[in-house]
């Protein structure tokens, strides 16, 4: 039985313009890369708490584009969006992001995967073009339920091919 990560992502600031995320999954990278790049794995994990994804497209190449869409318990529509400028699979996508609720907070978000003894570690860097943008990222609740529901996914994955 695999252990439970669940609340151990680690949040540092770099620089007072970069948020960089470490977590870990018990699962290998090529799983873990598919589950982040493909719309119907994101649509499973992405949202936060009790939201829900509606809208999720990926288009996986440079210069390609990638949008998701989640909606509020109370009915907000929050939305993501970005420009990928580097993918290289399955270790590494460099990638714009805006959320759309706060159009200064544009960034680069760059995601890394590496794997040890079927341990796949996650780093995500966020680096903001000004402090404004930066200063809308004070928590990382959000971002840490979504990771834990990805580490959730990730295992119903992986029992379903052992049980199949």
């Amino acid at each position: 039985m695999t252990p439970d990560r669940h609340g151990s992502a680690v949040v540092v600031f770099p620089s007072e313009l970069e948020i960089v995320t470490t977590r870990e999954f018990d699962a290998p990278l090529e799983l873990v890369f598919e589950v982040l790049t493909k719309p119907e794995h994101v649509r499973n994990w992405f949202a936060p708490f009790t939201d829900v994804v509606t809208e999720c497209s990926i288009d996986l190449r440079v210069g390609g584009d990638y949008h998701i869409v989640v909606v509020t318990e109370d009915g907000a529509e929050c939305s993501f969006r970005g420009t990928y400028i580097e993918v290289e699979p399955p270790t590494r996508t460099v990638a714009t992001w805006l959320f759309e609720g706060w159009p200064d907070a544009d960034a680069v978000e760059t995601v890394e995967l590496h794997e040890t003894d079927g341990v796949t570690t996650l780093t995500m860097r966020l680096a903001f073009r000004d402090q404004a943008g930066r200063d809308h990222m004070t928590t990382s609740d959000g971002q840490a339920d979504s990771l834990d529901k990805l580490e959730d996914y990730l295992a119903s994955l992986q029992r379903d091919v052992v049980s199949s």
